[in-house]
């Protein structure tokens, strides 16, 4: 057997569970100097099964321990999707003297005598910092025989109102429910019913106020949406966001209902929420997402684990043309495991004439710095042989920037997988930044400081060696290449 985390196409600064099937990131919370992360898992199988929720703990986000399982299926059924809270002033009564943790989760089984899903919302609590925990006795909590796709509850304190609040995915709109105890619900209101796309189920909702451009006094509420995979649709499931306002019950779009606003263009980012208390002091909203796509994701070619986590990003609002907008930075942690750096300035690329450098590690970060003089296109190519390689293009006409993976390595176990992945990308002053985040099965591309992200999986057969830069029908001026060796997480 091949050594642990040294298996062919595992992530190496990546979050992947030692073994089996992991999807959608949950309960994720910060208490006592830990940032937890739960995730639906299943521990028999490297293909979607009776859903656990696997555990996972880290003091910088960036390396990780997996802890044994926390939560098993039960009487109530499987153990979906859910969220986490510190119950700073006990108002379920679950706790002695000090505060704990409360996990708020989708039981999932059918309905006595019927194969029609049952999904209802149940809790657990813990008062060792979410090694042990207690099902409540009186779950489930919330159900509506109505309503069949009724799950993925995203719990947070409200202020002003002094209550709980929970959003939950109701088939095609997300429901607001509020509480005073996180025991008992009342609806609060529905939103979404012609709201941006319903090109899927929607799933996983999280809500959560930022500030615009750094204004303290200017703030707006994010609401995440993410889509299940519909075949009618080439992109498979991926996740959209709104901006508005919210009172404490009701959530208002500042947009029109047609507008669609997505949080990542590549295929490979979905589910994403975000972790609950992590300290005013601090300030971030961080957010993870599954790394992966519904369409494919229990045939990619992995053997003993399945599924990796996104890189963790902070997530801000920015104004622009268009109006406010999401912006995400990979988290500043990440410094951690920066390496030493190649730093090359002031490059001419010539029409026809591509520049290649040596990558000096498979792990590497490399920040780019584009002015266009004359060209129509340019980018850079990751090879890895003669065959394999992925291309990002930056089309000047169409204002794109694509990440071409239809020849990055393996992809014959999905048709849906090779795949052109586009997303709209106006230069700023004739330039266009880049920061790339390469592992050993996934990109992650943020766009003029993360204005715009692409993550995508690929399976090269073996490590990218070179890097290429080309310029079409036109010169481009490289203002700066800088390539950084990253290493890996899970070390010796």
């Amino acid at each position: 057997m091949t050594q642990r985390y040294k298996e062919k196409h595992r992530p190496q600064f990546h979050f992947s569970p030692e073994e089996k099937w992991m999807n959608d990131p949950n309960g994720m919370v910060f208490f006592n100097d830990e940032y937890h992360l739960f995730y639906q898992y299943h521990p028999f199988g490297t293909t979607w099964g009776p859903m656990h929720w696997g555990h996972a703990v880290s003091k910088d986000l960036i390396h990780w321990e997996q802890l044994p399982i926390a939560l098993y299926p039960d009487e109530h059924g499987a153990i979906f999707s859910g969220s986490a809270v510190v119950d700073w002033n006990n108002t379920s009564g679950f706790f002695q003297d000090e505060p704990g943790l409360v996990a708020i989760y989708t039981s999932a089984d059918t309905y006595p005598d019927s194969e029609r899903p049952r999904q209802r919302q149940s809790l657990a609590y813990s008062d060792d910092n979410g090694r042990t925990w207690t099902k409540y006795e009186g779950n489930p909590v919330l159900s509506d025989v109505n309503i069949t796709d009724y799950r993925d509850p995203k719990v947070f304190w409200h202020e002003e109102t002094n209550k709980w609040v929970m959003v939950l995915a109701t088939g095609q709109t997300v429901t607001i429910y509020t509480s005073a105890n996180l025991k008992e619900w009342e609806f609060a209101s529905e939103f979404g019913h012609q709201a941006g796309s319903h090109d899927g189920v929607w799933e996983c909702p999280d809500l959560f106020r930022l500030s615009v451009d750094g204004d303290e006094n200017k703030q707006k509420w994010v609401m995440f949406v993410s889509i299940g995979d519909n075949p009618e649709f080439k992109e498979g499931s991926r996740t959209q966001y709104f901006i508005g306002d919210f009172d404490g019950s009701t959530f208002v779009n500042d947009h029109h209902d047609e507008t669609v606003l997505w949080v990542d263009y590549g295929r490979d980012n979905y589910a994403g929420v975000s972790w609950s208390d992590i300290p005013s002091h601090d300030g971030r909203r961080i957010y993870i997402g599954w790394m992966s796509n519904w369409r494919y994701a229990n045939q990619v070619p992995t053997e003993e684990w399945r599924s990796a986590m996104t890189l963790p990003r902070e997530l801000l609002l920015t104004s622009s043309e268009a109006g406010v907008r999401l912006v995400q930075k990979v988290v500043s942690e990440i410094n951690s495991i920066r390496k030493s750096s190649e730093v090359y300035q002031d490059l001419t690329i010539e029409s026809g004439q591509p520049a290649s450098f040596n990558m000096f590690s498979p792990l590497v970060e490399v920040n780019l710095e584009f002015e266009k003089q004359t060209s129509n296109s340019f980018g850079i190519v990751l090879q890895s042989s003669k065959d394999e390689k992925t291309v990002i293009c930056y089309d000047v006409e169409r204002e794109l920037i694509a990440v071409d993976r239809t020849n990055a390595g393996e992809n014959s176990f999905s048709e849906s997988f090779a795949a052109v992945q586009e997303a709209p990308l106006k230069m700023e002053n004739e330039k266009i930044n880049l920061q790339i985040f390469v592992d050993t099965s996934s990109i992650e591309l943020f766009a003029n400081d993360g204005k715009v992200v692409i993550t995508s999986l690929i399976f090269p057969n073996q490590p990218y060696e070179k890097i290429v830069l080309f310029s079409n029908e036109g010169d481009t001026q490289v203002s700066l290449l800088k390539l950084t060796e990253l290493e890996s997480i899970w070390g010796k």
